[in-house]
């Protein structure tokens, strides 16, 4: 983590702006039990399906986003969060512009 992120109030939306056709990442936390890192997708952008080995917890901070975990659908807005499973393959696509804090925890 960058020095002048700590010990200071944020607004997480701020912390990362939306490209045009492109998807965009900060990663705010690395440790060797995780990381934090931040999003934005463009509408229509997203991550194909795939899987990952531990946890992951995805809080939308901004827009609408479509997140498929094995095959099901889900709908997240500004607010809303979601774990994805471990070794589960998971989605995400751009249901308009959003922004998230993915979590990942390793352990």
């Amino acid at each position: 983590m960058s020095e002048e992120l700590k010990a200071k109030v944020l607004k997480v939306e701020d912390l990362i702006e939306y490209q045009d056709g492109a998807v965009v990442s900060r990663e705010i936390i690395r440790k060797d039990t995780g990381t934090v890192t931040i999003f934005a997708f463009d509408k229509g952008e997203g991550l194909s399906e795939h899987t990952a080995p531990f946890d992951a917890m995805v809080q939308v901070i901004d827009g609408k986003a479509e997140i498929t975990i094995s095959g099901k659908k889900n709908i997240l807005i500004g607010g809303d969060m979601i774990i994805m499973p471990a070794n589960v393959p998971h989605a995400l696509h751009g249901l308009e512009r959003y922004k998230m804090v993915l979590t990942m925890i390793r352990s």
